[in-house]
């Protein structure tokens, strides 16, 4: 799939020069994965109240302190900007009292979760009268190389704590001091709660370099998790050496059926694409059936017109959007304007004959990420829920929902595309494992 590149992304500005400050030769990542590998093994003998401690603690000071969040952030972004930045791009990073409340009602709810650590998945009772139990366990030591979204920093290493895991991080340059500013504030509530200082570690280097020494310690990370462009995920795919979750890259449509309510049909569509049109679940193509394609795109033109959207139409649907071409800005499809992520205020679409013309489609073009069905006809949303490959699919909502905190998770590490071993919004359970307990009285096997 493609990813259009029409603006700098955060790998673009971290070609340049670091900060002498920031310089590669003061940071040991085998001694970061050390210490992270170290703390782990302390976390295990911590308590749940303890790991809960450090949630509400954090919470708290993210409001306390959003004075000093928002003071960094505002210096990033305005050296983002200067240094080229769109600002498509640089509303990605943009924190507010809002966002910031958010991220802090977010970590409570990951607090409120029942304690996964120990808790018991199964358990049976052998044929010989031992007792096995498959228990949950932290999985260790995550990585995360990110880009662009400071609630990474916050999101991860919440989920992370209540886990029982230690992790690393490792923010992109455009967001270093609002990440910086971020993780010290993590780091101060695990302190606080008597966890180990570096259960949560953050990389203060924006040296590329180090993401390459990152990807090569197996001995230490457990997981890798990218979260950023599809140059970024697949490059860790290619490079790791631990198991990493290289999917993730969003190409979301939405197929208007001929049985659609109309109304039902543009408020769904129009809230994919430009609810909050940056991030990986928004909408990129509007698959539309023929019998309904004249209705639906007028009403939508008009909205997308208003929200600045522009249309890459194919020629069924060019010519249905002429009397709106006044007002909304339609330019002719081409082949790359399907299959792609737009992460941008772009919306290709296309006419169909039928369900089966928009499920090859589809099939031909999505990533597995979001794709949304509108229709009244059962028989349609049977088969489209049932026949659409993707970490989540939708009857008559929007793809944005597709999210840990939507789907009660309080947050995500990712939204994985894989099958394995995690797919959609992970949550605590996906970033941990299970071992088998086995109790008997002195058996031995004959």
């Amino acid at each position: 799939m493609v990813t259009v590149e029409t603006v700098r992304t955060e790998q673009d500005l971290s070609s340049v020069d670091s900060p002498s400050e920031n310089g590669a030769a003061s940071v040991n990542m085998r001694a970061i994965g050390e210490a992270a590998r170290d703390a782990a093994g302390e976390l295990g003998r911590c308590t749940a109240e303890q790991r809960d401690k450090a949630l509400r603690t954090l919470a708290s000071s993210l409001v306390e302190n959003s004075g000093r969040v928002l003071s960094a952030n505002e210096a990033d972004i305005a050296a983002a900007l200067a240094g080229g930045l769109d600002e498509h791009v640089a509303e990605r990073m943009e924190l507010n009292d809002a966002r910031i409340a958010d991220m802090a009602k977010a970590v409570l709810s990951i607090a409120d979760i029942d304690d996964p650590v120990g808790e018991v998945i199964e358990e049976s009772t052998a044929y010989n009268g031992m007792t096995l139990k498959r228990v949950r366990v932290p999985l260790g030591v995550i990585g995360v190389i990110y880009e662009s979204r400071p609630n990474v920093t916050i999101d991860i290493a919440a989920l992370c704590i209540k886990a029982g895991n230690a992790v690393i991080l490792r923010g992109g340059k455009e967001a270093i001091r609002t990440n910086s500013a971020l993780a010290a504030l993590v780091r101060e509530a695990v302190v606080d709660a008597g966890l180990p200082d570096n259960a949560v570690q953050f990389v203060e280097s924006t040296d590329r370099a180090l993401v390459g020494e990152m990807l090569e310690l197996e001995d230490y990370i457990d997981l890798l998790v990218p979260r950023g462009s599809a140059e970024l995920v697949h490059m860790v795919a290619e490079k790791a050496k631990m198991p990493a979750v290289t999917g993730g890259i969003g190409v979301c449509h939405a197929y208007v059926d001929s049985s659609a309510d109309l109304g039902k049909a543009v408020d769904v569509v129009f809230n994919a694409k430009a609810q909050r049109h940056t991030v990986c679940n928004a909408l990129d193509t509007l698959l539309v059936h023929e019998s309904v394609a004249k209705d639906v795109l007028y009403e939508l033109s008009g909205k997308f017109s208003e929200a600045g959207v522009e249309i890459r139409a194919d020629n069924r649907a060019w010519s249905l959007l002429g009397p709106k071409r006044k007002t909304v800005k339609v330019l002719r499809a081409n082949e790359d304007d399907f299959g792609t992520e737009f992460l941008a205020l772009i919306l290709s679409v296309k006419v169909v004959r039928s369900l089966d013309d928009a499920l090859e489609h589809i099939r031909r073009y999505g990533s597995g990420h979001s794709e949304a069905v509108i229709a009244e006809d059962p028989e349609v949303v049977e088969r489209f829920l049932n026949e659409v490959d993707a970490s989540a699919v939708f009857a008559n909502a929007s793809t944005r929902f597709n999210d840990g905190g939507e789907f009660g998770l309080g947050a995500e590490v990712a939204i994985s595309t894989n099958k394995l071993h995690a797919r959609g919004p992970m949550g605590i359970r996906e970033i941990m494992s299970y071992k088998w307990v086995v109790t008997g009285d002195g058996h031995v096997r004959t």
